[in-house]
Protein backbone atom coordinates (compact mmCIF):
# COMPACT_ATOMS: atom_id res chain seq x y z
CA UNK A 1 0.00 0.00 0.00
CA UNK A 2 1.27 3.47 -0.93
CA UNK A 3 0.60 5.77 2.20
CA UNK A 4 0.09 9.90 0.86
CA UNK A 5 2.73 11.71 2.25
CA UNK A 6 1.02 14.06 5.05
CA UNK A 7 2.08 17.47 6.12
CA UNK A 8 4.88 17.43 9.17
CA UNK A 9 3.27 16.60 12.42
CA UNK A 10 2.27 19.48 14.75
CA UNK A 11 4.52 20.05 17.42
CA UNK A 12 1.83 18.68 20.02
CA UNK A 13 2.65 15.54 19.27
CA UNK A 14 5.75 14.10 21.02
CA UNK A 15 4.76 10.33 21.85
CA UNK A 16 5.17 7.29 19.57
CA UNK A 17 1.63 5.97 19.93
CA UNK A 18 -1.47 8.29 20.51
CA UNK A 19 -3.16 5.05 21.98
CA UNK A 20 -1.67 2.24 24.12
CA UNK A 21 -3.07 -0.61 26.70
CA UNK A 22 -1.33 -3.17 28.45
CA UNK A 23 -3.16 -6.24 29.73
CA UNK A 24 -6.35 -4.66 29.42
CA UNK A 25 -8.93 -7.00 30.61
CA UNK A 26 -13.10 -6.38 30.85
CA UNK A 27 -15.62 -9.34 31.84
CA UNK A 28 -19.70 -8.56 32.14
CA UNK A 29 -22.21 -10.50 34.62
CA UNK A 30 -24.93 -12.24 32.39
CA UNK A 31 -27.25 -14.61 32.86
CA UNK A 32 -25.03 -17.64 31.77
CA UNK A 33 -22.46 -16.71 33.87
CA UNK A 34 -19.04 -14.30 33.57
CA UNK A 35 -17.85 -13.53 30.02
CA UNK A 36 -15.00 -12.06 29.06
CA UNK A 37 -15.29 -9.30 26.78
CA UNK A 38 -11.77 -8.25 26.44
CA UNK A 39 -8.92 -10.61 27.52
CA UNK A 40 -5.15 -9.29 28.07
CA UNK A 41 -5.32 -6.97 25.39
CA UNK A 42 -2.06 -5.01 24.46
CA UNK A 43 -2.60 -2.21 21.77
CA UNK A 44 -1.05 0.41 20.58
CA UNK A 45 -2.21 2.86 17.87
CA UNK A 46 1.02 4.73 16.22
CA UNK A 47 0.64 8.77 16.09
CA UNK A 48 -0.25 9.65 12.84
CA UNK A 49 -2.63 7.84 10.03
CA UNK A 50 -5.45 5.74 9.66
CA UNK A 51 -5.24 2.49 12.22
CA UNK A 52 -7.89 -0.38 11.37
CA UNK A 53 -9.23 -1.91 15.02
CA UNK A 54 -10.52 -5.19 13.62
CA UNK A 55 -12.70 -7.85 14.62
CA UNK A 56 -16.05 -9.87 14.37
CA UNK A 57 -18.80 -7.78 15.63
CA UNK A 58 -18.58 -9.13 19.35
CA UNK A 59 -14.82 -9.44 19.46
CA UNK A 60 -14.33 -6.71 21.96
CA UNK A 61 -14.03 -3.86 19.93
CA UNK A 62 -16.83 -1.26 21.21
CA UNK A 63 -15.84 -2.76 24.58
CA UNK A 64 -12.13 -1.35 24.08
CA UNK A 65 -13.03 1.94 23.04
CA UNK A 66 -15.47 2.61 25.83
CA UNK A 67 -12.69 2.05 28.26
CA UNK A 68 -10.41 4.05 27.00
CA UNK A 69 -12.83 6.96 27.00
CA UNK A 70 -13.85 6.64 30.41
CA UNK A 71 -17.46 5.26 29.62
CA UNK A 72 -16.87 2.04 31.21
CA UNK A 73 -14.16 0.82 33.85
CA UNK A 74 -11.77 -1.83 33.06
CA UNK A 75 -11.36 -4.92 35.53
CA UNK A 76 -7.77 -4.83 35.04
CA UNK A 77 -4.45 -3.55 33.02
CA UNK A 78 -3.36 -0.04 32.11
CA UNK A 79 -4.40 2.53 29.21
CA UNK A 80 -2.65 5.62 28.26
CA UNK A 81 -3.81 8.25 25.68
CA UNK A 82 -1.10 10.90 24.55
CA UNK A 83 1.62 8.79 26.95
CA UNK A 84 -1.39 9.94 29.92
CA UNK A 85 -3.09 7.53 32.13
CA UNK A 86 -6.94 6.88 31.45
CA UNK A 87 -8.80 7.20 32.86
CA UNK A 88 -7.04 9.62 35.59
CA UNK A 89 -5.74 11.85 33.12
CA UNK A 90 -8.58 11.79 30.75
CA UNK A 91 -10.35 15.04 31.58
CA UNK A 92 -6.50 16.76 30.93
CA UNK A 93 -6.62 14.99 27.37
CA UNK A 94 -10.05 14.84 26.52
CA UNK A 95 -10.20 17.69 24.55
CA UNK A 96 -7.82 16.46 21.89
CA UNK A 97 -10.13 13.70 21.32
CA UNK A 98 -12.89 13.42 19.49
CA UNK A 99 -14.94 10.00 18.82
CA UNK A 100 -18.38 8.39 17.53
CA UNK A 101 -19.76 5.51 19.10
CA UNK A 102 -23.19 5.85 18.56
CA UNK A 103 -25.29 7.07 15.51
CA UNK A 104 -25.30 10.64 15.15
CA UNK A 105 -28.49 12.31 16.63
CA UNK A 106 -28.92 15.67 15.44
CA UNK A 107 -32.17 17.74 15.21
CA UNK A 108 -34.02 16.76 11.83
CA UNK A 109 -35.45 20.10 11.28
CA UNK A 110 -32.27 22.13 11.58
CA UNK A 111 -29.75 22.63 8.74
CA UNK A 112 -26.52 21.10 8.51
CA UNK A 113 -24.77 24.23 9.68
CA UNK A 114 -27.01 25.33 13.04
CA UNK A 115 -26.77 22.24 14.31
CA UNK A 116 -22.66 22.42 14.34
CA UNK A 117 -23.15 25.83 15.31
CA UNK A 118 -25.28 24.75 18.40
CA UNK A 119 -22.71 22.30 19.53
CA UNK A 120 -20.06 24.40 19.13
CA UNK A 121 -21.98 26.95 21.18
CA UNK A 122 -21.86 23.91 23.67
CA UNK A 123 -18.62 22.96 23.98
CA UNK A 124 -17.03 26.05 23.24
CA UNK A 125 -15.76 25.74 20.14
CA UNK A 126 -15.10 29.40 17.50
CA UNK A 127 -17.96 29.79 15.48
CA UNK A 128 -15.69 30.33 12.75
CA UNK A 129 -15.49 26.76 13.08
CA UNK A 130 -18.31 25.41 11.39
CA UNK A 131 -17.81 26.57 7.99
CA UNK A 132 -14.49 24.97 8.07
CA UNK A 133 -15.13 21.26 9.47
CA UNK A 134 -18.59 21.10 6.78
CA UNK A 135 -15.65 21.77 4.27
CA UNK A 136 -13.22 19.46 5.28
CA UNK A 137 -16.11 16.68 5.49
CA UNK A 138 -17.16 18.11 2.20
CA UNK A 139 -20.56 19.47 3.13
CA UNK A 140 -19.88 22.62 2.39
CA UNK A 141 -22.28 23.21 -0.27
CA UNK A 142 -25.09 21.26 1.69
CA UNK A 143 -24.39 22.58 5.14
CA UNK A 144 -27.60 25.00 4.83
CA UNK A 145 -29.73 21.78 4.17
CA UNK A 146 -31.64 20.28 6.87
CA UNK A 147 -30.36 17.51 8.56
CA UNK A 148 -33.56 14.94 7.77
CA UNK A 149 -32.72 15.59 4.12
CA UNK A 150 -28.96 14.08 4.16
CA UNK A 151 -28.34 10.38 3.26
CA UNK A 152 -26.84 7.89 5.79
CA UNK A 153 -23.72 8.76 4.45
CA UNK A 154 -24.00 12.84 4.83
CA UNK A 155 -25.65 12.50 8.47
CA UNK A 156 -22.10 10.59 9.29
CA UNK A 157 -19.90 12.83 7.98
CA UNK A 158 -21.46 15.44 9.71
CA UNK A 159 -21.33 13.48 12.79
CA UNK A 160 -17.50 13.53 12.06
CA UNK A 161 -17.85 17.37 11.60
CA UNK A 162 -18.45 17.78 14.85
CA UNK A 163 -16.12 15.94 16.64
CA UNK A 164 -13.55 18.21 14.49
CA UNK A 165 -14.66 21.80 15.98
CA UNK A 166 -12.00 21.10 18.51
CA UNK A 167 -9.63 20.49 16.33
CA UNK A 168 -8.71 16.74 17.98
CA UNK A 169 -5.44 15.08 16.99
CA UNK A 170 -6.83 11.68 17.83
CA UNK A 171 -10.53 10.73 15.99
CA UNK A 172 -12.03 7.16 17.15
CA UNK A 173 -14.53 6.07 15.05
CA UNK A 174 -16.52 2.80 16.15
CA UNK A 175 -18.24 1.27 12.77
CA UNK A 176 -18.75 4.26 11.31
CA UNK A 177 -20.07 3.11 7.83
CA UNK A 178 -22.68 0.63 9.74
CA UNK A 179 -25.63 0.55 7.67
CA UNK A 180 -24.24 2.61 4.31
CA UNK A 181 -24.79 2.08 1.06
CA UNK A 182 -21.83 1.53 -1.24
CA UNK A 183 -21.39 5.39 -1.88
CA UNK A 184 -21.50 6.30 1.45
CA UNK A 185 -18.92 3.65 2.36
CA UNK A 186 -16.62 5.65 -0.22
CA UNK A 187 -17.55 8.78 1.53
CA UNK A 188 -16.26 7.98 4.94
CA UNK A 189 -13.23 6.07 3.81
CA UNK A 190 -12.21 9.06 1.72
CA UNK A 191 -13.16 11.38 4.71
CA UNK A 192 -10.57 9.11 7.12
CA UNK A 193 -8.32 8.97 4.49
CA UNK A 194 -8.04 12.79 4.04
CA UNK A 195 -8.04 13.64 7.91
CA UNK A 196 -4.73 11.00 8.26
CA UNK A 197 -3.01 13.13 5.44
CA UNK A 198 -3.78 15.63 7.14
CA UNK A 199 -1.79 14.94 10.56
CA UNK A 200 -4.50 13.37 12.88
CA UNK A 201 -4.35 10.01 13.92
CA UNK A 202 -7.69 8.07 13.08
CA UNK A 203 -8.47 4.75 14.80
CA UNK A 204 -11.67 3.19 13.10
CA UNK A 205 -13.28 -0.27 14.48
CA UNK A 206 -14.91 -2.33 11.97
CA UNK A 207 -15.97 -6.28 11.19
CA UNK A 208 -15.25 -5.33 7.34
CA UNK A 209 -12.00 -5.83 7.49
CA UNK A 210 -11.87 -5.47 3.26
CA UNK A 211 -13.30 -1.95 3.45
CA UNK A 212 -10.29 -0.83 5.85
CA UNK A 213 -7.98 -2.85 4.29
CA UNK A 214 -8.49 0.02 1.54
CA UNK A 215 -7.41 2.64 4.03
CA UNK A 216 -5.39 1.65 6.77
CA UNK A 217 -2.15 2.01 7.13
CA UNK A 218 -1.92 0.16 10.02
CA UNK A 219 -3.97 -2.89 11.90
CA UNK A 220 -4.66 -4.86 15.11
CA UNK A 221 -6.91 -7.90 14.36
CA UNK A 222 -8.88 -9.31 17.61
CA UNK A 223 -10.69 -12.14 18.35
CA UNK A 224 -12.72 -12.73 21.39
CA UNK A 225 -10.89 -9.74 23.02
CA UNK A 226 -7.32 -11.49 22.80
CA UNK A 227 -5.32 -10.01 20.39
CA UNK A 228 -4.20 -11.92 16.77
CA UNK A 229 -1.82 -9.59 14.62
CA UNK A 230 -1.09 -5.89 14.67
CA UNK A 231 1.31 -3.66 12.18
CA UNK A 232 1.78 -2.46 8.90
CA UNK A 233 -0.93 -3.44 6.48
CA UNK A 234 1.65 -4.16 4.13
CA UNK A 235 3.66 -6.64 6.12
CA UNK A 236 0.60 -8.24 7.65
CA UNK A 237 -0.34 -9.30 3.83
CA UNK A 238 3.11 -9.82 2.71
CA UNK A 239 4.21 -12.14 5.68
CA UNK A 240 0.70 -14.32 4.95
CA UNK A 241 1.86 -17.37 2.43
CA UNK A 242 -0.58 -18.06 -0.32
CA UNK A 243 -2.52 -20.92 0.15
CA UNK A 244 -4.76 -20.39 -2.81
CA UNK A 245 -3.99 -20.44 -6.89
CA UNK A 246 -6.45 -19.67 -9.42
CA UNK A 247 -5.72 -22.16 -12.57
CA UNK A 248 -6.93 -21.99 -16.01
CA UNK A 249 -7.61 -26.00 -17.65
CA UNK A 250 -9.19 -26.60 -20.55
CA UNK A 251 -11.47 -29.14 -18.98
CA UNK A 252 -12.27 -27.85 -15.84
CA UNK A 253 -14.73 -29.92 -14.45
CA UNK A 254 -12.63 -32.84 -14.98
CA UNK A 255 -9.80 -30.81 -13.48
CA UNK A 256 -11.70 -29.98 -10.11
CA UNK A 257 -12.66 -33.85 -9.66
CA UNK A 258 -9.09 -35.06 -9.85
CA UNK A 259 -7.74 -32.11 -7.80
CA UNK A 260 -10.36 -33.13 -5.32
CA UNK A 261 -9.18 -36.71 -5.96
CA UNK A 262 -5.71 -35.76 -4.94
CA UNK A 263 -6.79 -34.01 -1.44
CA UNK A 264 -7.30 -30.22 -2.61
CA UNK A 265 -9.76 -27.70 -1.97
CA UNK A 266 -11.48 -26.55 -5.41
CA UNK A 267 -13.89 -24.32 -5.80
CA UNK A 268 -15.33 -23.48 -9.32
CA UNK A 269 -14.72 -19.04 -9.81
CA UNK A 270 -15.91 -18.62 -13.44
CA UNK A 271 -14.08 -20.09 -16.33
CA UNK A 272 -11.29 -20.41 -13.62
CA UNK A 273 -10.75 -23.13 -10.49
CA UNK A 274 -9.46 -21.75 -7.09
CA UNK A 275 -7.04 -24.40 -5.76
CA UNK A 276 -5.97 -24.25 -1.90
CA UNK A 277 -5.30 -27.14 0.58
CA UNK A 278 -6.80 -27.93 3.93
CA UNK A 279 -3.69 -27.87 5.93
CA UNK A 280 -2.97 -24.17 5.71
CA UNK A 281 0.09 -24.91 8.50
CA UNK A 282 1.52 -26.81 5.17
CA UNK A 283 3.59 -25.66 2.64
CA UNK A 284 1.26 -25.21 -0.39
CA UNK A 285 3.02 -25.99 -3.69
CA UNK A 286 1.36 -24.94 -7.00
CA UNK A 287 3.83 -27.16 -8.93
CA UNK A 288 1.87 -29.76 -7.19
CA UNK A 289 -1.41 -28.75 -8.83
CA UNK A 290 0.24 -28.76 -12.29
CA UNK A 291 1.35 -31.98 -12.21
CA UNK A 292 -1.45 -33.96 -10.59
CA UNK A 293 -3.23 -32.44 -13.74
CA UNK A 294 -0.49 -33.21 -16.25
CA UNK A 295 -0.68 -36.58 -15.03
CA UNK A 296 -4.01 -37.45 -15.86
CA UNK A 297 -3.46 -35.19 -19.45
CA UNK A 298 -4.97 -31.86 -18.41
CA UNK A 299 -2.76 -29.03 -19.05
CA UNK A 300 -2.56 -25.02 -17.48
CA UNK A 301 -3.14 -22.31 -19.21
CA UNK A 302 -3.46 -20.32 -16.23
CA UNK A 303 -1.67 -20.11 -12.28
CA UNK A 304 -2.18 -17.57 -10.36
CA UNK A 305 -1.37 -16.68 -6.94
CA UNK A 306 -4.51 -15.57 -4.57
CA UNK A 307 -2.73 -12.71 -3.34
CA UNK A 308 -4.08 -12.36 1.13
CA UNK A 309 -6.29 -10.22 1.90
CA UNK A 310 -6.90 -9.21 5.77
CA UNK A 311 -9.80 -11.07 6.04
CA UNK A 312 -8.11 -14.15 4.74
CA UNK A 313 -5.37 -13.79 7.13
CA UNK A 314 -7.92 -13.43 10.06
CA UNK A 315 -9.56 -16.48 8.64
CA UNK A 316 -5.85 -18.30 9.09
CA UNK A 317 -5.49 -16.97 12.32
CA UNK A 318 -8.69 -18.07 14.09
CA UNK A 319 -8.76 -21.26 12.26
CA UNK A 320 -6.43 -23.50 14.94
CA UNK A 321 -7.67 -21.48 17.91
CA UNK A 322 -11.65 -20.90 17.10
CA UNK A 323 -11.58 -17.27 18.10
CA UNK A 324 -14.21 -16.14 16.02
CA UNK A 325 -16.98 -13.63 17.60
CA UNK A 326 -18.80 -14.29 20.78
CA UNK A 327 -21.44 -11.87 20.94
CA UNK A 328 -20.60 -9.50 24.27
CA UNK A 329 -23.47 -8.08 26.40
CA UNK A 330 -23.81 -4.47 26.70
CA UNK A 331 -27.66 -3.54 27.28
CA UNK A 332 -29.03 -4.73 30.53
CA UNK A 333 -25.60 -6.51 30.93
CA UNK A 334 -24.20 -5.76 34.30
CA UNK A 335 -20.53 -4.98 33.71
CA UNK A 336 -17.89 -6.54 36.43
CA UNK A 337 -15.35 -4.13 38.51
CA UNK A 338 -16.15 -0.63 39.91
CA UNK A 339 -18.53 1.72 38.33
CA UNK A 340 -17.53 4.75 36.21
CA UNK A 341 -16.93 8.05 38.14
CA UNK A 342 -18.82 10.86 38.16
CA UNK A 343 -19.94 12.48 35.20
CA UNK A 344 -16.95 14.49 33.58
CA UNK A 345 -14.46 12.68 35.42
CA UNK A 346 -13.78 10.01 32.43
CA UNK A 347 -15.66 12.19 29.02
CA UNK A 348 -19.09 13.57 28.81
CA UNK A 349 -21.86 11.28 28.65
CA UNK A 350 -24.09 11.04 25.67
CA UNK A 351 -27.08 13.51 25.24
CA UNK A 352 -29.99 14.60 23.20
CA UNK A 353 -29.42 16.82 20.45
CA UNK A 354 -26.62 17.31 18.34
CA UNK A 355 -23.97 17.58 21.39
CA UNK A 356 -24.22 13.49 21.11
CA UNK A 357 -21.29 12.66 19.19
CA UNK A 358 -19.58 16.29 19.33
CA UNK A 359 -16.89 15.37 21.75
CA UNK A 360 -15.31 12.20 22.59
CA UNK A 361 -17.93 9.59 24.38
Amino acid sequence: MTQTTAPPPRAARSTEFAVETDGLRKTYHTRKGTQVAVEGLDLKVPSGGVHGFLGPNGSGKTTTIRMLLGLIRADSGEMRLFDQPVPQALPQVIGRIGAIVEQPRFFPAFSGRKNLALLAQGIGAPSSRVAEVLDEVGLGARGRDRFRTYSLGMKQRLAIAGTLLKDPELLIFDEPTNGLDPAGIHEIRATMRGLADSGKTVLVSSHILSEVQLVADTVSIIGRGRLLATGQVDEILASADSHTVRVGVAEPQRAAQVLQAAGFLVTPSGPLLTVGIRDKTQRFEPSRVTRVLAQQGLFVSELTPVRADLESVFLDLTAEEHLGATQHPHPGAVPTGPPPGPPGSAGPSPQPGPGANGGAR
